[in-house]
């Protein structure tokens, strides 16, 4: 969500997203002072299932440069905490994929079927034999897009918060199984075809 918001007398967007942390599982008054005073104080700190989740409104010229500020805020807090991810899942529903792009179930159905739009709407990338298949949204976004459906700052914005999750992620595996992440790494590295979608 983005917000227009008034600061130094020049209007920027405020975004909301929402990091999930790892390595910290409880919320104390030192926790919460750590994080407000090393400038996430536009957070709300919260406990769910025993994970540490921050909620943000942040001021920013763009959503990339919010996220990114607000996890060199967290390591800068020093409570011990790892950012796993941007809580906002790559694989979407048809339902989620309507939610998204302000459309109904009936009409995304639609373009998948081809029934509607310019057609060669994107696969499924899993659970295709299910009964709830799951899209990636970048790819959903990139058709979107490329079919003046959406504009573009809606799908470069999903482009940034899947790369940064995927360097979250990488970092994350790094981590905590350091030797097998590093080894399939060198065994893919060599053999992976370059294969970039606009």
């Amino acid at each position: 969500m983005v917000i227009e918001s008034e600061s130094r007398d020049v209007y920027e967007p405020e975004y909301d997203f929402v990091l999930v942390l790892g390595c910290v599982t409880d919320l104390t008054p030192e926790i919460a002072d750590a994080l407000f005073e090393a400038g996430c104080e536009d957070a709300t700190p919260s406990l769910r299932s025993g994970r540490l989740y921050l909620t943000f409104s942040r001021v920013s010229p763009t959503l990339k440069e919010a996220i990114l500020r607000a996890i060199r805020d967290v390591k800068k807090a020093g409570i011990g905490a790892t950012v796993l991810r941007v809580d906002d899942c790559q694989l979407v529903t048809q339902a989620e994929i309507a939610r998204k792009t302000g459309r109904s179930r009936q009409m995304i159905h639609q373009y998948m079927r081809g029934i509607r739009g310019p057609g060669s709407f994107p696969p499924p990338a899993c659970h295709v034999t299910d009964d709830a298949p799951l899209w990636y949204w970048c790819e959903v976004a990139s058709w979107l897009w490329e079919n003046s459906m959406i504009p573009e700052k809606l799908l470069r914005e999903a482009e940034e918060v899947a790369a940064i999750n995927s360097v979250l992620e990488l970092h994350n595996q790094r981590r905590s199984h350091p030797l097998l992440t590093d080894e399939v790494i060198r065994a893919l590295e060599p053999a992976e075809p370059d294969c970039v979608s606009v």
